[in-house]
């Protein structure tokens, strides 16, 4: 046998043996690897499956104070839906225990197994199973999946940690060719707002006390990877809050030039309840495509700030794109089938804006768009862009709107696919539709119908899951209670309840854009949504409280058909109406949205910016299950016109600012217009929570039926700078009428007390006395008493000054004064500490800043006239209302106030001119007393001197008051007028004037 013939049969027997060997291999494989959306998957190598374990806290509201620390371990069904076959064919699985029985529910241990059987039922794999401490994983998604090659654009890029942790670390990891700086580059770390990377160290923490211990939102440093990408590391991170995207990252001018895939990853590490890394595989990678055809084609959406439904609204679409030089003879092409068939569009194009404008679309069709480039380096076609040329009928999704069954999903998949559309109207058309919980989304606008009812079930959403307990604090603080001050970190103790849960609601959004629920129909909670402090307590199916929630959002309008005319109430009537041409009484309210039965809040926005509500009509049908109506929480540019409510057991419109984001956020630019209402609280207050700054408010017209606390309320409770608040300015607009207050507990509170309520404060318990009676109660310690300045008050007209507002009343809208009900002086009042020497063992600490008095800065009543009840005897001139401790800031904390006319105490800087204070029933008090009050003008008063009660103005350490053209009228309006002469300013002392 020769060397020839022993070659070529050995090749023989390795050919045929590597044919016998491909024909045995299975077709499908039993090989795993971690699915898409994976979060628990640690690593998968050989036949060892490792899945994430550890611990983390997590609180619901029913979980008990010291049982938030929970395992993270999934359960058989969660893994099951991490894993996906290797070569993405169909594959089978089974868990089972070490003891090889099946385990289909409970949570994984290490020794369980994993048994993979194929697509065909030809090949099986066990996996063993180890349960090894990592994080949770995250998710890490890129806005946009594709784009252009050689084009340069901005590269936006979402993680959120798979669990919360304080002092976190975050590694985002960039392939090559993305070059990040520390000035291209943008964070929003958990919504706190977008800075550079070189400005994280020190960007603002929002409002703290002394006791927080973070002095920074975080660091970040960039470095090179061995495989020329880039990696961004962020630290010292508190990711305990969960407000969306924990990192949003915006990398200015990315411009790729090399065609294909690019990945990104990301992974974190967790400080406590102990130290974990996340695997960085699965959900916490992702994929950006680059290629040569145009993939940034959209559509340009309508982003106006007041709908308004001109002809061509649905019938003109625009688009854009990066490519500006790749455009050159380019079509554009639609298609009304779905993409089966594609024609020429007669379209405007502009080659150097990379724009493209069609009109004259067919009403009510489904529209795709794209480019079609004949030539050039992105020759092809582009991504297509759909545009859907009317309102979209809920009723086209299955949606029957006879009130029968619930709804919620089927709205929620409408409002879906309008997003995935690039956004569009969803109409509501006539019909009743009841959901639970609707989950709004960035360019999907809701237009009710004027015959559209939307009801509320019971069975919303469930309170978020949180990283702290709330239990310490579910119903307000008392001055007693420390429980809230605890934990100077727990942000959920420091404000009311129904503010740091946001989910269980009618309608919710979170970090979405451009939202409008717009119309003329009826929007009510049909008595599911509930209004009471203790809503926790109540059974899960019972803790929905919110109609509207909208938290980090931008752009949101709700409203009724705009009308730009003012609204306003005529009283013989109850009705309120538009002020037409020549002043004529429109009252055909027709156009105005209804709400009713809102449970705690009809809108409860938190920290979201350029917010308008107009047009709406609350408790037309139905007053009852209606607490406060629009809260605006560390919200900025708000606008608020055409607001009537018949009846509300809260405020009407509140800005404020609280911790419930786990950080404070200033208020700033609200125009404020024709507020109609009746109300158990008041019709206009800024606080009670205050945990940062409110400024530029601007409030023109309003209308008070009955508060039975203020018509109009300003306090800062929690440190916060209040400043710049005026009424009737004529800031909004022209001033068409005064504004007018009827039956309010008081007509004006301007206080500051300090409750303290940021993260970081710290409390302490103290016995004093304060004007002769005695305290024990709580002090904040740590955090500066707030300020309020500059508020500037404008042609009011009072009457009927006392608590009567319709609330709680079923047999008749109001009811007249019969000498029962509360009544208040309008008044400022600042805040002081006890004095060490009133504080038993003296007072054993000093604010930051040193102050001892927070006093009220500026304010100027102008042509304001004050008719009060009057009744007061001589001896409640001696009256001596207490200082506004913890837990107290409302009116009745003031008891009894010795002037019927303006009590001010704790001021500096008080301006009257033009103003009346008379009474309907002789009342002994002063028309005006001041205590701590330095720098007052009076000027052009006209008031009452009482019979019994020598004096007029009664100041108390006080000084620098300057009376100038003051007139009294001796015991009734209009009797032996008596002008008011001093010989120059008031120095100060205790002073009656004229003297006793």
């Amino acid at each position: 046998m020769n060397k020839t013939f022993l070659l070529v049969a050995l090749c023989c027997i390795i050919i045929l043996r590597a044919t016998a060997s491909t024909g045995d291999k299975p077709k499908y494989p039993a090989e795993i690897t971690a699915g898409k959306n994976a979060t628990h998957i640690g690593r998968i190598s050989g036949d060892t499956l490792v899945v994430v374990g550890g611990t983390t806290y997590a609180f619901t509201v029913d979980t008990p104070e010291d049982q938030g620390l929970v395992s993270t371990k999934p359960s058989v069904a969660a893994l099951l839906l991490q894993v996906s076959a290797k070569d993405a064919s169909t594959q089978k699985y089974q868990v089972t225990g070490k003891d090889d029985v099946a385990k289909n529910e409970g949570e994984l241990a290490s020794g369980d197994r994993l048994v993979v059987t194929s697509q065909d039922g030809k090949a099986t794999k066990t996996y063993t199973i180890l349960v090894k401490p990592m994080a949770v994983g995250g998710v890490l998604r890129l806005l946009q999946q594709e784009i252009t090659a050689n084009t340069s654009r901005d590269l936006t890029l979402f993680f959120t940690a798979g669990q919360r942790s304080p002092a976190a670390t975050v590694n985002i990891y960039l392939p090559a060719g993305i070059t990040p700086t520390m000035d291209n580059t943008t964070v929003n770390v958990i919504g706190r707002g977008a800075v550079k990377l070189s400005g994280l160290a020190t960007q603002s923490i929002g409002r703290v006390g002394t006791k927080y211990t973070y002095s920074k939102v975080g660091d970040v440093k960039i470095t090179k990877a061995a495989d020329g990408g880039t990696v961004l590391t962020f630290s010292n991170l508190d990711l305990r809050p969960a407000n969306g995207p924990d990192l949003t990252i915006v990398i200015s001018g990315v411009n790729l030039a090399k065609i294909g895939n690019y990945i990104f990853s990301a992974n974190y590490t967790t400080s406590k309840p102990e130290t974990l890394t996340s695997p960085g595989l699965g959900a916490e990678t992702t994929t950006l495509k680059v290629m040569n055809t145009i993939s940034d084609f959209e559509r340009v959406v309508n982003r106006e700030d007041t709908y308004n439904a001109s002809p061509d609204s649905y019938t003109r679409a625009s688009f854009r794109w990066t490519a500006a030089d790749r455009t050159s003879g380019a079509q554009l092409m639609q298609s009304t089938d779905q993409g089966k068939s594609w024609s020429a569009a007669v379209a405007s194009i502009d080659v150097q804006r990379s724009t493209a404008t069609v009109s004259g679309l067919t009403p009510d069709k489904l529209y795709a768009f794209r480019l079609a480039l004949k030539d050039g380096a992105g020759k092809g076609t582009s991504n297509t862009a759909y545009f859907y040329s009317g309102r979209m009928d809920l009723k086209s999704f299955g949606v029957s709107g006879d009130g029968a069954g619930d709804d919620t999903q089927k709205i929620n998949e409408a409002i879906e696919y309008l997003a995935q559309l690039g956004g569009g109207t969803l109409l509501f058309s006539a019909g009743v539709y009841n959901v639970r919980t609707v989950h709004l989304k960035s360019n999907v606008w809701l237009y009710v119908d004027k015959s559209a009812v939307i009801k509320a079930l019971k069975g919303a959403d469930a309170p978020e899951t949180t990283w702290f307990s709330d239990k310490k604090y579910r119903s307000g603080l008392s001055p007693t209670d420390a429980g809230p001050y605890a934990d100077p970190e727990n942000y959920l103790t420091k404000q009311d309840v129904g503010h740091h849960y946001f989910r269980n609601c009618m309608f919710f959004a979170e970090r979405q854009d451009n939202i409008k629920i717009i119309g003329n129909g009826l929007i009510t909670g049909n008595g599911n949504l509930v209004t009471g402090d203790r809503v926790m307590n109540n059974t899960p199916d019972n803790r929905a409280d919110k109609m509207f929630t909208f938290k980090l959002c931008t752009n949101i309008e709700i409203g009724g058909l705009y009308r730009g005319d003012d609204l306003w109430y005529d009283r013989d009537k109850d009705e309120p109406y538009y002020i037409g041409k020549n002043d004529a009484k429109d009252f055909d309210v027709s156009n105005m949205l209804q709400i009713d039965r809102a449970g705690h809040f009809v809108l409860l926005a938190t920290g979201t910016d350029g917010i308008h509500v107009h047009n709406t009509y609350f408790g037309k049908e139905n007053s009852g299950n209606a607490r406060d109506i629009y809260d605006f929480m560390a919200c900025n540019n708000v606008t608020v016109t055409n607001i009537y409510s018949k009846v509300s057991s809260d405020d009407i419109v509140k800005p404020g600012s609280d911790c419930s984001l786990g950080f404070t956020r200033p208020a700033r630019n609200y125009k404020v217009r024709n507020i109609i209402g009746d109300t158990n609280c008041n019709l206009f207050q800024i606080g009670s929570e205050t945990a940062d700054d409110i400024m530029d408010i601007h409030v023109d017209n309003i209308y008070v039926l009955g508060a039975n606390k203020a018509g109009f309320s300003i306090s800062t409770n929690d440190g916060a700078h209040i400043k710049d608040i005026h009424l009737n300015c004529g800031h909004t607009g022209k001033i068409h009428t005064r504004s007018v207050m009827y039956r309010t507990f008081a007509p004006f509170f301007i206080s500051i007390s300090n409750r303290g309520r940021i993260l970081g404060a710290e409390v302490g318990k103290y016995a004093f006395t304060d004007n002769g009676e005695k305290h024990n109660e709580l002090l904040v310690k740590n955090v500066n008493i707030g300020q309020v300045e500059n508020i500037i008050l404008n042609g009011i007209d009072v009457y009927e000054v006392y608590a009567g507002s319709s609330y709680g009343s079923k047999s008749e809208r109001w009811k007249e004064y019969d000498g029962s009900q509360r009544r208040a002086t309008p008044i400022i009042a600042g805040y002081s500490l006890p004095a060490t020497a009133a504080v038993e063992g003296g007072l054993d600490f000093k604010l930051p800043n040193g102050k001892h008095t927070g006093y009220i800065t500026n304010v100027v009543f102008s042509d304001m006239k004050v008719l009060v009840k009057g009744g007061n005897p001589a001896s409640d001139t001696t009256q001596a209302p207490p200082e506004l401790g913890v837990g107290q800031y409302n009116v009745s904390n003031l008891k009894v106030q010795p002037s019927y006319g303006i009590w001010a105490r704790h001021v500096q800087g008080l301006t009257l001119k033009d103003c009346s204070f008379s009474f309907e029933k002789r009342d002994s008090r002063y028309a005006i007393f001041l205590d701590d009050v330095f720098g007052a003008r009076f000027s052009d008063l006209k008031v009452i001197r009482p019979k019994d009660n020598g004096s007029v103005i009664r100041l108390k350490n006080s000084s620098d008051v300057t009376i100038g053209n003051v007139i009294y009228y001796n015991d009734e309006w209009g009797s032996a007028p008596t002008t008011l002469r001093t010989a120059g300013p008031v120095v100060g002392g205790d002073v009656s004037i004229p003297k006793k």
